[in-house]
């Protein structure tokens, strides 16, 4: 396929000060690139995935520790990912395309509270061992005491808080039967069938992908480690679930059809001590005005955000970037409002994970777009407004009345916008590397929400810089907003779905969806906080006025409890021809992003796998 990512300066060679999409980050703290998991940071970015999540059977801890220090070797790092990903980029720019000349396959691991808990205990046993480790040889036995975990939602789990902050479909009394997006239906994650870990197996190639998972599968049934050598596992795998990026047309895309993964928060920090060594390329050239920018568009974000022990956005910063909060590099307090101690002194170089199965129901979907399109509209201008963007990316701020697939297909530009005021013009650079965009028009911003109304999924989910006063305590800003942002990365399920008649394709038999998953520092304050108090706040951004909704619901993966009901309603703001705006009520009254499974768990870092694990640090 095409290559739609501008290409990355080459890593065949040292960082240079003469770069400009590297400037100088001497402030900016060195990540340990070599000790972070490498989903976090970096993403896997493959074509086919395998979710394997596992139960530690009763009595079988020991057992468990040990398979789990058998496989901590094989778990890819921040490091080797990023290399490869860069590697990646300079192979398909030489070639124009895509190909198969360099591929990968990655594991990765996250772990329940529960299994935390059953691993480290009180800390005393771990403690001992922290002389073996030199980021935890200064640390008292009490600061490995998993209970320093201070994440309510990580510590009780998805499936507790599903129904009263989640806003999934409710209980129901004894004897009748639940929604099938409640928690007692989940395929993994509901009550009495939560796992305790999760392996991700990522790769290239689905081959490649299959014998990795056959050999982590081996190690659990067969007891075989190697050459006669056996041994048991102490887990079970409760469910397996495969993932795979679209066929064309819809590469890229999900099951509804839209471009998905747009826009992604660039992190600040650099990989090796060189202070030009950055992780996150400054590729937008407009650096007098946008300074810490990675692509146009792009905020680049303190790393404290979405991995434990460094700084994180300041939430009472006078400056969009959100500045630097008092915590320390090596801290481990979150910048966040509440502050204070997040997790055990092993949670260094660690993360949330929260995976969420989302099954899609596309014949659904677009029937409610082909029955209520407001009059003046087409069915995909409707999708649109609801979604913020056209299928292609195309931001519908920028194209409000007809899609740009070169626009959408132009990640130095189709993520080129704010809410609040105007984009310029980016002409072609001389550099290599750097970003232009010079797709006209630009946007002109959307204060009013006429343009990407309130409720549109991109502005629910990321209000960029968008002001005001809402229900929520604090008010509306981009300061307080950077501070709630995610590193997704999710990855479509099942086949696609052609909503038109077509004798070549089955019915839409719902089997297939998005397998949602995002990296954080704080469960609540990003992935609920997102989900609760923006998504599924039908008052969010607007306040309802003299009983009159504003904003409405995000109809796309938005969910409403509201007094017992599941009917969700949103307003799209329609300009006329007279300069007027004509506000439309939007009413679904069903549903077609459904909960199936799901869970909280925490990536920790190679170091605190081996010191779990009784491992060695190789």
């Amino acid at each position: 396929m095409p290559v739609r990512e501008v290409p990355a300066v080459t890593l065949l060679h040292s960082p240079s000060d003469l770069d400009p999409t590297r400037p100088d980050a001497s402030k900016e703290p060195e990540l340990a690139v070599r000790n972070i998991q490498g989903n976090i940071l970096a993403g896997f970015n493959k074509d086919h995935q395998v979710h394997l999540y596992l139960r530690i059977l009763d009595g079988q801890v020991e057992a468990f520790r040990q398979w789990l220090g058998r496989l901590v070797p094989f778990i890819a790092t921040t490091s080797e990912v990023l290399a490869f990903n860069r590697l990646f980029k300079e192979v398909n720019k030489r070639r124009g395309v895509e190909t198969r000349t360099v591929m990968a396959t990655w594991v990765n691991v996250a772990l329940s509270f529960r299994a935390l808990k059953l691993l480290a205990g009180d800390g005393k046993a771990l403690s001992k061992h922290a002389d073996n480790f030199e980021g935890y040889r200064k640390a008292k036995p009490d600061q490995f005491d998993v209970e320093k975990f201070t994440d309510a939602a990580f510590r009780e789990g998805m499936a507790k808080r599903s129904v009263d902050v989640l806003s999934d479909p409710p209980d129901v009394a004894k004897g009748k039967q639940p929604m099938e997006g409640n928690r007692h239906n989940w395929l993994f994650g509901g009550p009495g069938n939560e796992p305790d870990l999760v392996v991700i197996v990522a790769s290239d190639s689905a081959a490649e992908l299959a014998t990795q998972v056959a050999q982590i599968e081996d190690t659990i049934y067969s007891g075989r480690t190697g050459p006669n050598s056996f041994a048991h596992s102490g887990v079970t795998v409760i469910y397996k679930q495969y993932g795979n990026t679209l066929p064309a047309p819809l590469t890229g895309h999900e099951h509804f059809g839209f471009l998905d993964g747009v826009s992604q928060p660039g992190i600040r920090g650099r990989i090796s001590p060189h202070p030009h060594d950055v992780l996150t390329l400054r590729q937008n050239p407009e650096k007098d005005q946008y300074p810490n920018q990675g692509k146009p568009g792009q905020d680049v974000l303190w790393p404290g955000e979405f991995v434990f022990g460094y700084p994180g956005q300041d939430p009472k910063a006078t400056d969009a970037q959100g500045g630097i909060n008092k915590a320390g590099p090596n801290s481990l307090t979150h910048g966040g409002p509440e502050g204070g101690a997040a997790g055990p002194v092993w949670a260094q170089d660690g993360s949330y994970l929260v995976v969420r199965r989302l099954r899609q129901d596309v014949a659904k979907f677009h029937k409610f777009l082909a029955d209520n399109t407001p009059q003046g509209m087409t069915p995909d201008r409707f999708g649109a407004s609801l979604v913020g963007r056209w299928t292609s990316g195309a931001p519908i701020i920028r194209r409000p009345t007809a899609d740009d697939p070169p626009l959408g297909n132009d990640d130095c530009a189709n993520n080129h916008f704010e809410f609040g005021g105007p984009s310029n013009t980016i002409p072609k650079p001389v550099a290599n590397g750097m970003c232009s965009d010079e797709h006209d028009p630009q946007s002109l911003g959307d204060i009013a929400g006429a343009r990407c109304p309130f409720a549109g999924h991109i502005r629910k989910a990321y209000p960029r810089d968008d002001t005001g006063t809402s229900p929520l305590k604090d008010p509306i800003s981009e300061v307080t907003t950077q501070t709630h942002r995610l590193l997704r990365r999710g990855i479509p399920f099942g086949d696609p779905f052609y909503p038109a008649p077509d004798p070549g394709h089955d019915p839409d038999n719902g089997n297939r969806g998005l397998l949602f998953a995002c990296y954080q520092t704080s469960i609540e304050r990003q992935f609920e906080f997102v989900t609760h108090s923006w998504v599924n706040n039908p008052e969010f951004k607007d306040k309802s006025e003299n009983g009159q909704l504003q904003s409405g619901h995000d109809l796309i993966i938005g969910q409403s409890n509201e007094k017992g009901s599941r009917a969700r309603r949103c307003v799209l703001r329609i300009p006329q021809a007279d300069g007027t705006i004509t506000n439309v009520i939007v009413n679904a009254n069903d549903e077609w992003v459904i909960p199936t499974g799901g869970g909280y768990f925490f990536a920790p870092s190679i170091d605190a796998l081996c010191l779990l694990t009784g491992q060695p640090r190789t």
